[in-house]
């Protein structure tokens, strides 16, 4: 074997341990970049439960109880809210478990099934809180059309010179733009804040499935 032979093959092999080299530096830039994002998923969504919680405390007040026992749902709404923090609740710990597992991720493919796993948990987390806006606020509007005696005022002002079906028909759909009004709002919110931290993240992982390959 001839000098530049040799030097060939050191050079080749100086190459590969440059190429894995690099490839550790990305792993951990990665790594440190997905820890973050996860984490901000974990505070996020704990401001978010704050906030409603400070929000409920202060808009509880008489008037409200008051409105709930006339539309006969003083007793049902405090049920859907326990279940529902409780169901946030259990989401967080999701949340914080992700973190901690990808804190203590160290491989390539434990890192990319640990992103896959949290993006699943932040879309069933976003569904379910759209999901339960939207009952508690038909299960609101139905109680209110039935009982809310200022409806029933209108309705009996609006008789004589409108049709019934056509009255209530008119009242249904207002309803029906508001409810679509308000989930899109909180859609957008949810794209905006989570849809972000999901973008990088898939990006993370995009680029993990070139150093896996």
């Amino acid at each position: 074997m001839d000098e530049l032979d040799i030097l060939k093959k050191d050079w080749k092999k100086k190459e590969n341990s440059f190429n894995q080299l690099t490839e550790k530096e990305i792993y951990g830039m990665l790594h440190k970049k997905s820890s973050s994002i996860v984490k901000w998923i974990l505070v996020i969504s704990i401001l978010e439960i704050a906030f409603w919680s400070i929000l409920g405390f202060f808009t509880a007040d008489e008037n409200y109880l008051k409105t709930l026992e006339q539309y006969h749902l003083r007793d049902v709404m405090p049920i859907i809210t326990t279940i529902n923090y409780a169901v946030i609740l259990f989401f967080i710990y999701l949340f914080y478990k992700n973190y901690k597992t990808i804190n203590t991720t160290d491989t390539v493919k434990q890192l990319m099934r640990t992103i896959l796993k949290t993006r699943k948990t932040v879309q069933n987390y976003v569904w379910y809180n759209l999901i339960m806006t939207f009952f508690s606020m038909v299960l609101v509007v139905v109680f209110q059309l039935k009982y809310d005696p200022n409806i029933e005022k209108v309705f009996n002002n609006m008789s004589t010179t409108m049709d019934s079906n056509l009255f209530y028909l008119m009242v249904t759909f207002f309803y029906i733009i508001v409810i679509l009004v308000v989930i899109g709002f909180i859609w957008l919110f949810y794209r905006l804040i989570y849809g972000i931290l999901m973008k990088r993240l898939n990006n993370n992982y995009k680029e993990l499935k070139k150093i896996d390959l």
